[in-house]
């Protein structure tokens, strides 16, 4: 039975279809960039020189160079944590790089501030919230109330941040995993730690001790020491969003504008965006906005980040 459509309309015909030799295109992937196979004794360099030399991996060994470049000229090299990089185990291997010198300041947002207190403190955090949620006592922690609420108090008063008073208040105390906690390792470094809170969002808000016009004036101190850190990025400067979705994008950004507002130059910087997805704030605040125009390369790694952090250490370390 003969089609149905216009006798004008016929499917094309593909005998003049142009075609070219296999071997004289450009493509993306060659035999040199495949992965080879590892010995059952192979150490962690052999292994990192063994992964395929494409997309994630391709974007972890260009920020690799670009961080030792950072180090190199001595520009920041600022960490911005959310509270699940403490959660998943990752403070000793930041902790590390600080020593090595990898990491110039860290920019956390409330969750690190409770999460590292807490694993100090006790050794243990991450609270089974729907176990207590329905029971009204989510979030009553003591201890963790206390110490982040006199600490905001103790730090308006000196007028200093909230980031570097939580890390005085909780290394004055003598917590017995002190080893394990950025905050007590960063103070005792003099590295800078700016903490960067959203009124509410914490669980140490709701503690009586809770003094809203301390969080406020301590936190706008840090985002006043994090703007004068990213000053400083300028000419080969670098910043890691490392699983803050929301606040911790738009305190850089703003960050960014002001330095810029204020007639700083701000360019030939790198921004990466670690997270297990990729949000609309840390791919358009950090990776493309504060780099477009020529002012620098931003990179997003995707995956879970008890993966992808050590490998970033470990190339860094390895390199």
């Amino acid at each position: 039975m003969p089609s149905i459509y216009d006798d004008d309309l016929r499917p094309l015909d593909l005998d003049d279809v142009k075609t070219y030799p296999l071997a004289s295109r450009t493509s993306k992937v060659k035999l040199s960039d495949f992965a080879t196979p590892i010995s059952d004794n192979a150490d962690v360099r052999t292994f990192l020189s063994s992964l395929p030399d494409v997309l994630a991996v391709q974007s972890l060994r260009q920020l690799t160079a670009r961080i030792h470049n950072a180090r190199q000229l001595k520009k920041p090299i600022i960490w911005g944590i959310g509270g699940h990089v403490i959660k998943t185990g990752l403070a000793p291997l930041l902790i590390d790089l600080m020593n090595r010198g990898f990491v110039s300041a860290f920019a956390a947002n409330g969750s690190v501030l409770v999460h590292d207190a807490e694993i100090a403190m006790i050794g243990s955090t991450s609270e089974d919230v729907d176990a207590t949620l329905s029971e009204g006592i989510f979030g009553g922690a003591e201890e963790t109330g206390q110490l982040l609420n006199t600490a905001a108090l103790d730090g308006a008063r000196d007028q200093i941040g909230l980031g570097e008073a939580v890390g005085r208040a909780l290394t004055s105390r003598g917590p017995k995993h002190r080893a394990y906690s950025l905050l007590c390792a960063a103070y005792g470094s003099k590295i800078p730690f700016t903490a960067h809170v959203t009124i509410g969002g914490d669980i140490a808000h709701f503690h009586p001790k809770a003094d809203g016009a301390s969080l406020g004036a301590t936190t706008h101190t840090d985002f006043r020491l994090l703007a004068a850190l990213v000053k400083e990025m300028d000419g080969g400067g670098v910043y890691l969003n490392i699983g803050s979705a929301v606040v911790l994008p738009e305190v850089f950004l703003k960050c960014v504008t002001l330095v810029r507002n204020l007639g700083h130059p701000l360019s030939d910087i790198t921004t990466a965006n670690f997270d297990f997805i990729q949000s609309y704030r840390p791919l358009t605040n950090v990776v493309r906005r504060p780099t477009e125009k020529g002012a620098g390369h931003g990179y997003s790694i995707t995956g879970h980040h008890e993966l992808t952090i050590p490998l970033l250490a470990a190339l860094l370390i390895c390199k």
